[in-house]
């Protein structure tokens, strides 16, 4: 009997070691320190969002960058940021913890520093097929249903918000980074629901476990807010604080 148990504490402890071994690493890297208070901290451009006044045509942009301080270690935070066409200024929408009401819709802040840490471009989509998300993300934002409702982990935050716009706006074709903790909560509080890219489907249970297979993502499993998976497109391994690993070097 005592040996049935040491297999099976073997098993489980490496079924989670794709999980655990990666954060272990990256909580151990800078991203675990914090060198100014959140408040205090970079929110300023970075200028990768294109010039409205240059760029005529619509843009969609999503975007993330690392949290504040040991958080960072897991987690990003991400937003989206749209400019129809012909228009002079970009707006964002995203859900922020500390403000109320959480879901905050600002105008000509697009790629901004997240508390200190520069924010990296996830999606960018120009032209008409912008023009068609556009013209669709209105609604969707406003059926959200967690407004004024937020919970770090496992959900409804900031990435369970970027996830619902995915969801409902297929023309995303977006493929959130395993560092999106969040993202796997399907907030229409369903078992089973649709890939964040529109191409495939995820099963979750309230955002602490799970599967999702789609053409986009690839396999990706998730557990307590974690994702480890492969991404057979662009082989790349999805880990868990690291996020994208290319197999192949760019």
């Amino acid at each position: 009997m005592f040996r049935w148990i040491r297999k099976l504490l073997l098993i489980f402890v490496v079924a989670l070691l794709p999980f655990i071994a990666p954060q272990v690493i990256s909580y151990a890297s800078t991203y675990g320190e914090a060198t100014t208070h959140w408040s205090s901290a970079r929110y300023d451009r970075t200028y990768q969002s294109p010039d409205p006044k240059v760029e005529p045509e619509a843009v969609v942009q999503v975007l993330g960058a690392r949290t504040w301080g040991w958080r960072g270690s897991f987690a990003i935070h991400t937003w989206i940021s749209v400019k129809p066409k012909g228009a002079d200024e970009y707006k964002r929408y995203e859900v922020i913890g500390w403000r109320s009401p959480h879901l905050t819709i600002r105008n000509g802040v697009p790629d901004n520093y997240w508390a200190g840490n520069r924010p990296y471009v996830i999606q960018d989509i120009r032209g008409e097929q912008a023009e068609v998300i556009i013209d669709k993300l209105a609604p969707v934002v406003e059926a959200y249903p967690f407004k004024t409702e937020y919970t770090a982990w496992p959900g409804p935050n900031s990435n369970s918000f970027v996830a619902y716009l995915g969801r409902k706006i297929p023309e995303l074709r977006l493929d959130l980074p395993p560092t999106a903790i969040g993202k796997d909560y399907l907030v229409e509080d369903r078992l089973i629901g649709s890939a964040i890219s529109g191409t495939g489907f995820q099963i979750s249970a309230a955002g602490f476990g799970g599967l999702t297979l789609g053409t986009e993502e690839g396999i990706e499993f998730h557990l307590l807010g974690l994702t480890t998976g492969f991404d057979v497109n662009d082989l790349t391994l999805k880990l868990p604080g690291f996020g994208r690993v290319p197999l192949i070097p760019q």
